[in-house]
């Protein structure tokens, strides 16, 4: 069901549906309780002429290491953005910027999974709201430069300890390669964050498992235990 936001005051808001409520629907879809709806935003951005040279610069950084030809991938980046993503069929030309971002996503993660070069400056390039850090968390790439990398704590957690059995939740982290680690050492982490413009991520319980982060089994109670803790303060 599709409508026109026409009105928002604080968090409630007013839409104008495109067609005619079936409250038989909605009543019995909701089963004696409180109706939830779900509510997407329509992005009417255009795709820019820097995403679209963006995409086309990382495919052919592919094509270059693979022999392949731009088509080929074009067609199957596409097909694993429809199939990611739930977005129907779409154009590089006129597609929406949330596509495009899409498409850039899909292509980096596949070039980090299948460890295939391509220019730092096109990873540069890539705007501050672009999820850099998850991407880069996931796969393992410095968010500064995409070499591979390992996860930097924002507070140190101390020589000698096994990375793996940390309590990660709470923590703020990002990825970096040896190079900008040692340099994070040396100029001090604030230092580091003003001249690069980034932030770490606070990983939640969530993130710790999607990215394999540490012992899960032993992260909620860690949680709990936190929870407890300030309870008691």
């Amino acid at each position: 069901m599709f409508g026109k936001l026409v009105g928002i005051q604080g968090n409630v808001l007013k839409i104008a549906l495109d067609e005619d409520l079936n409250t038989f629907k909605v009543n019995r879809y909701a089963n004696g309780k409180q109706p939830t709806v779900e509510l997407e935003i329509a992005d009417n951005r255009k795709i820019s002429p820097e995403q679209r040279k963006k995409i086309f610069a990382l495919i052919n950084d592919l094509c270059s290491y693979t022999g392949d030809v731009p088509d080929y991938w074009e067609s199957v980046f596409k097909y694993q953005v429809r199939e990611t993503f739930g977005v129907p069929e779409f154009s590089l030309s006129d597609c929406s910027v949330t596509v495009a971002n899409y498409m850039i996503l899909v292509i980096l993660n596949f070039l980090f999974e299948e460890d295939i070069p391509f220019k730092t400056k096109t990873w540069d390039s890539l705007p501050n709201e672009f999820p850099k850090q998850m991407l880069c968390l996931k796969n393992r790439r410095c968010v500064l430069c995409g070499k591979r990398a390992d996860i930097a704590h924002y507070h140190a957690v101390g020589a000698g300890r096994n990375r793996n059995k940390i309590n990660h939740v709470g923590n703020y982290i990002m990825t970096l390669c040896r190079e900008h680690h040692t340099e994070q050492h040396k100029m001090g982490v604030k230092s580091f964050f003003m001249k690069y413009h980034i932030k770490p991520i606070k990983v939640t319980e969530d993130i710790a498992k999607q990215l394999n982060l540490g012992v899960i089994s032993n992260v909620r109670q860690a949680s709990n235990r936190k929870s407890s803790e300030e309870n008691e303060i």
